[in-house]
């Protein structure tokens, strides 16, 4: 079997006690931004896994491309990556928040070590999720910096109500034993490639 053709699972095994970033968003369509996020936490954090969750919807933007392809497109992009995995569990359960798939896999992986993984363009908008302050009591938040998004977000509605929260970048791989809220801002080399830029490119040769 192909790295391609590498079935999905649910969700990381119940009983597993790993180190695990859980990786949520659009990805239409998915590329090397998003790569460079996932692994830039997984080394910074030591994590053993990075899960991608393709979401069904994001209630904040318009309508995403068809899931299927958008989903086949992150199994083609995390092809050559043993540590990443991608479910389709939020399709499959009809969850629609983050918040949703988040307390599921808490319950779930009762004993796995979660944290939360989004690019600082994410975190400059965080507060505008649904319950976005339970989320942020549920597990740990990383935020990785992407171009365009390097000041703003940690002047954000959610950086300034969780100041006190946040964890030093050089202190990191400790933050799964911090008490909730914890969150922390890993500054990186910064992959200029874009979503919104991809589907503008192709929106231009279509027409």
């Amino acid at each position: 079997m192909t790295p391609c053709t590498r079935p999905a699972a649910a969700a990381p095994p119940a009983g597993t006690r790993a180190r695990i970033g859980l990786f949520g968003g659009s990805f239409d369509p998915p590329h090397q931004g998003h790569l460079h996020v996932a692994q830039t936490a997984l080394k910074r954090l030591q994590l053993d896994q990075v899960w991608w969750f393709p979401t069904p919807g994001n209630p904040l933007k318009a309508p995403p491309g068809a899931y299927e392809q958008r989903f086949a497109g992150v199994q083609k992009l995390i092809s050559r990556s043993p540590a990443f995995r991608v479910s389709r569990i939020e399709q499959g359960l009809g969850l629609r928040y983050s918040y949703e798939l988040v307390s599921y896999l808490r319950r779930h992986c009762r004993h796995a070590q979660l944290v939360w993984i989004i690019g600082a363009d994410s975190l400059a908008s965080l507060h505008l999720w649904k319950n976005y302050e339970a989320l942020a009591r549920t597990l740990p938040l990383v935020s990785v910096a992407r171009p365009g998004h390097l000041r703003a977000p940690l002047s954000s509605r959610f950086a300034r109500q969780y100041a006190a929260c946040r964890i030093a970048d050089r202190a990191a791989p400790a933050i799964f034993s911090h008490k909730l809220p914890a969150w922390t801002h890993l500054p990186a080399p910064l992959h200029g490639v874009s979503s919104t830029q991809i589907r503008t490119a192709r929106e231009k040769q279509a027409g």
